[in-house]
């Protein structure tokens, strides 16, 4: 359904994913994607990043940025700040992500950047034994992580939290943490790409050590999220900036209700959303203070829902 601003209507719109090079990524990202346009090794896929370009609709060819610049209140809705407040990507390690902190809001914003970024992972594939470094062990602090990074050992001070297909971890900021390889990951985070690299296995990036020490919290929520049966979709995680959902339809159409700005991301299958085609691994930006929108499928179709908090 439209959403009305300033006398302009603004309907949901589909977006391409903007395919973001990694060291630790992969050149082949199939099934997901035929072609990331690049010989480079692509290690996210940014559905509902500021480069991300609408490919539906009146809007299409612009990015997401220059949309919410300019019809955000009826993008994100009146109280939004000017960016779309989530930031959902699919990941693709191929290697070891570093071990790496991100800064809570309080931090962030007293180095003058907006928000924080707090995220979750919901594991879309992952092979036998997959695992992700998650949070440091009890009785760790900055003196053993500064050590441990000398000599090269700070994998062994984190915990390691073993996943498969359909778990949902939650990630809070100040944690420190690594994706590893042998996953495919939707992540759904706050809009921020604020992340201090603090241990690498010797490659030659640059480290942000001591910031990473100044933002790092030595305990944190972090963790796996059991998921909830609701009526007619199933709840992976709901914390202060985001709510993610399951919808698995087998056939037919389902009315899906948007609480707050957010989008539809593909996971399995195909359908429609208001008559918009999309399918796994695109977005579809709902825009906020819709009263919902109806999703068809005709053969099955896995969809998630993410949303951010309303705002006023």
């Amino acid at each position: 359904m439209m959403t009305m601003t300033k006398g302009i209507a603004v309907a949901p719109f589909r977006l391409a994913p903007y395919f973001s090079p990694r060291i630790w990524g992969k050149a082949d990202l199939r099934p997901w994607y035929e072609s990331t346009g690049t010989t480079e090794l692509v290690g996210e896929a940014w559905l509902t990043g500021p480069e991300s370009v609408v490919e539906s609709g009146e809007l299409a060819g612009r990015s997401l940025a220059s949309v919410v610049k300019e019809f955000g209140d009826a993008v994100i809705g009146p109280g939004g700040d000017g960016e779309f407040p989530l930031l959902v990507k699919i990941l693709f390690p191929n290697e070891k992500l570093s071990l790496q902190v991100h800064p809570d809001d309080a931090h962030a914003q007293a180095m003058g950047q907006p928000r924080g970024k707090t995220e979750c992972w919901y594991v879309l594939e992952a092979e036998p034994g997959a695992a992700v470094a998650l949070g440091l062990k009890p009785g760790v602090g900055a003196a053993e992580v500064r050590a441990a990074v000398a000599d090269g050992t700070m994998e062994d001070l984190m915990e390691h939290v073993p996943v498969e297909v359909g778990d949902m971890v939650f990630v809070d900021a100040g944690t420190v943490h690594a994706i590893l390889p042998g996953v495919v990951l939707l992540e759904t985070q706050q809009t921020s790409d604020t992340t201090f690299r603090m241990y690498d296995y010797g490659r030659p990036r640059e480290l942000h050590l001591e910031q990473g020490l100044g933002v790092m919290k030595t305990h944190t929520k972090a963790g796996k999220v059991a998921p909830k049966q609701m009526d007619g979709f199933t709840r992976l995680i709901e914390e202060q900036y985001f709510s993610v959902d399951r919808f698995d339809v087998a056939a037919g159409s389902v009315q899906v209700a948007m609480d707050g700005p957010g989008c539809l991301v593909g996971l399995k299958g195909a359908g429609t959303v208001d008559g918009l085609a999309f399918k796994a691994g695109q977005a579809v930006v709902v825009p906020a203070g819709s009263d919902g929108v109806r999703v068809e499928a005709r053969d099955g179709f896995s969809f998630a829902r993410c949303v951010a908090p309303a705002t006023k």
